[in-house]
C-alpha cells in the first residue's frame, strides 16, 4: 500500500468515526426529549374549603390554612337563575368548580374540607348540595386532607323561635 492510499484510508476512518459520534449525540438528544420531564413542583400549598350547606343555599369559601385569608368564595345562587335551585347539587357543583379554578391559579395543591350545616335550633343535617360540592372539589385534581363536620351543636338548651306560646297560624 502506498502512502497516498494509507492517508486516504485514515481520513475515511476518521470521517466515519466523526459521523458515528454525531449520530450518537443526536440519539442522546432524541432520547432525552422523548422521556417525560419531571414536573418542577415547589412546596405543597394547602388550604381549607369551608362548605356551608343549608336547604336554601350552598356556599363554598376557600381560605389558607389559618382561615384568615380568603382565596376564593362562591355560592349556588351565583350560578342559577331561580331561588329554588340555589341549594341544588348542580348549583353546588358549579360553585365548587369556580372555587377550584381560582385556587388552582393561586398555586394551591391540596386542602382540608369543613362541612357545616345550619345547626343550633335548625337542621343539623347538611343540605343537598354538600355531597355534590365535596365530589366536585375532589375531582378538581387536588389532594384532600381531612373532611370535618363543623356544624354548631348547642350543649345546653337554646330557645326555638316562636315565643312562649309557639307559632300561631
Amino acid at each position: 500500500m502506498s502512502e497516498v492510499e494509507t492517508e486516504v484510508v485514515e481520513t475515511a476512518v476518521e470521517e466515519t468515526e466523526a459521523v458515528v459520534e454525531e449520530t450518537k449525540a443526536e440519539e442522546e438528544v432524541v432520547e432525552s426529549k422523548s422521556q417525560p420531564e419531571a414536573k418542577k413542583e415547589g412546596p405543597e400549598k394547602w388550604g381549607i374549603a369551608h362548605i356551608y350547606s343549608s336547604y336554601n343555599n350552598t356556599i363554598i369559601h376557600m381560605t389558607d390554612l389559618t382561615g384568615g385569608e380568603t382565596v376564593s368564595i362562591s355560592s349556588g345562587g351565583i350560578h342559577v337563575n331561580a331561588d329554588r335551585y340555589e341549594s341544588s347539587p348542580f348549583a353546588a357543583m358549579k360553585a365548587a368548580n369556580a372555587v377550584v379554578e381560582s385556587a388552582r391559579t393561586k398555586g394551591f395543591t391540596g386542602f382540608h374540607i369543613r362541612v357545616r350545616a345550619v345547626g343550633g335550633v335548625g337542621s343539623r343535617v347538611p343540605g343537598p348540595g354538600a355531597q355534590a360540592a365535596i365530589r366536585a372539589l375532589a375531582r378538581g385534581g387536588f389532594k384532600i386532607g381531612r373532611i370535618d363536620d363543623v356544624t354548631p351543636i348547642p350543649h345546653d338548651t337554646t330557645r326555638k323561635k316562636g315565643g312562649k306560646r309557639g307559632r300561631r297560624v
